[in-house]
């Protein structure tokens, strides 16, 4: 069974006129915290709903509970710096996706040139700029953050682990 929120997540974004907004790494700045100053956001309800939809993106998305329960503090007081922090998280989708999206493509071409009677004996590698998600590609042991986390892990973990794709760091100024 696959359980998927992609088409969710992506009505989400389109609701907060995000849906061509660059990602971030994280959902959470982690140099500031939040706290009850800043000014009054002008359109509370959105706010309160954004947040809501986020809750109940975490079901499968486990990564971004912890940014969405701090934003959920502030749902009775909404300030500028609480929206801030919310469209933070509406941009950090996973980097892990795309991690996959390349994966995919490349088994994609791996298969093609095999078919064609050239198959290839070394490793494709994918470069990603986001060390965790280059951790979760070949960390075998299974965390409590990421055991509900969706198929792509699972996929990109077992094409690591027969050799086949090699996940590499590579700082965002080189990409």
């Amino acid at each position: 069974m696959f359980l998927s929120q992609q088409k969710y997540a992506t009505e989400v974004l389109d609701r907060a006129g995000m849906l061509n907004c660059k990602p971030c790494r994280t959902p959470v700045d982690t140099d500031s915290k939040l706290s009850a100053d800043g000014a009054p956001i002008s359109d509370s309800i959105l706010y309160r709903s954004l947040a809501g939809a986020l809750q109940y993106l975490t079901f499968t998305r486990p990564d971004i509970s912890y940014a969405v329960q701090q934003v959920c503090l502030f749902m009775h007081d909404s300030r500028e710096p609480h929206l801030s922090a919310l469209k933070r998280i509406l941009r950090a989708e996973a980097e892990y996706r795309g991690v996959a999206n390349a994966v995919a493509e490349t088994c994609w071409l791996r298969n093609l040139l095999r078919e064609l009677h050239t198959p290839l004996a070394t490793a494709t590698l994918v470069y990603c700029d986001n060390v965790s998600a280059v951790y979760l590609s070949s960390n075998l042991v299974q965390h409590q953050r990421t055991k509900h986390i969706e198929i792509d892990i699972h996929f990109v973990r077992d094409l690591v682990a027969t050799g086949a794709i090699r996940v590499l760091h590579v700082p965002s100024r080189y990409q």
